[in-house]
């Protein structure tokens, strides 16, 4: 059986911080909120992913108060909240400073995508980031592949190919990005549902044609545009090995482990 591999995990007992030579700044409509070319990013424990943290001198367009109802002590790693307002809006507890000397005078800014409010858009350097700070650590490779693999569904087939697009993500499940041309067409009918992904860009859907409902919904996606770094799966689909099973030379593809 082919397994995925665990997905990377911070240290669960410290911050752990990087410095950054980027360019970055976040805006909240047409207001640039931050400003920074001295950042860094922070790994929080229990957080698989990593944020910025800004030297208070480069929050340009708005305004910090302690927050007025700050979520439980310990809370992001022991740090104090505060409330961020920019043009006249507040937005509660958008902001915290992280304990320790390294992070003196600095701030943390939640990111919309990630927390639900924030600030909406992000740039490193001219590119605009999503969800999350890419890590500098992790690597996303997407490989032509002759390998064959066919996806199915309760028995039926709904995808065959010998030339796929192999992407490996550092920490996560290999994904099988299958040409249009391999695809069962008529079985998939395309979801309204879109994702976005800081590596590889703006994700759209196909569901199931014939299963109604959950089981069918969003089963597979696809980039129709995606990020330079992974051209080469525009318009290719991958699907959910929870969902489907998918055949690799002949081996069954393990769905992903809970813990991912």
């Amino acid at each position: 059986m082919l397994a995925p591999a665990p997905r990377f995990a911070p240290p669960e007992d410290r911050l752990t911080y990087h410095h950054s030579e980027r360019w970055v700044r976040g805006r909240i409509g047409d207001t640039v909120v931050v400003d920074s070319r001295r950042p860094l990013l922070v790994w929080e424990p229990g957080l698989p992913v990593p944020f910025y943290v800004f030297p208070l001198a480069d929050l340009v367009g708005g305004t910090l108060r302690p927050a007025e109802q700050p979520p439980e002590p310990g809370s992001r790693a022991g740090s104090s909240f505060h409330d961020l307002t920019v043009d006249g809006v507040t937005l509660p507890n958008a902001a915290w400073t992280y304990p320790g000397d390294v992070f003196a005078q600095t701030v943390c800014l939640a990111w919309r995508e990630w927390f639900g409010q924030g600030v909406e858009r992000w740039y490193e350097e001219d590119e605009e980031v999503f969800v999350h700070p890419r890590d500098p650590f992790s690597r996303v490779d997407s490989l032509p592949s002759t390998r064959h693999v066919v996806v199915t569904h309760e028995g039926v087939v709904l995808a065959d190919t010998r030339r796929p697009v192999l992407l490996f993500e550092t920490g996560l499940p290999t994904r099988y990005y299958i040409p249009a041309d391999d695809l069962v067409q008529e079985l998939l009918l395309p979801s309204e549902h879109h994702t976005r992904c800081p590596y590889k860009g703006v994700a759209s859907y196909w569901s199931l044609r014939q299963v109604p409902g959950a089981a069918g919904r969003n089963i597979a996606w696809y980039y129709p545009d995606p990020l330079p770094s992974v051209a080469n799966i525009a318009g290719f689909t991958a699907f959910y090995p929870e969902r489907v099973t998918i055949l690799v030379d002949g081996e069954s593809v393990s769905p992903p482990t809970p813990h991912r």
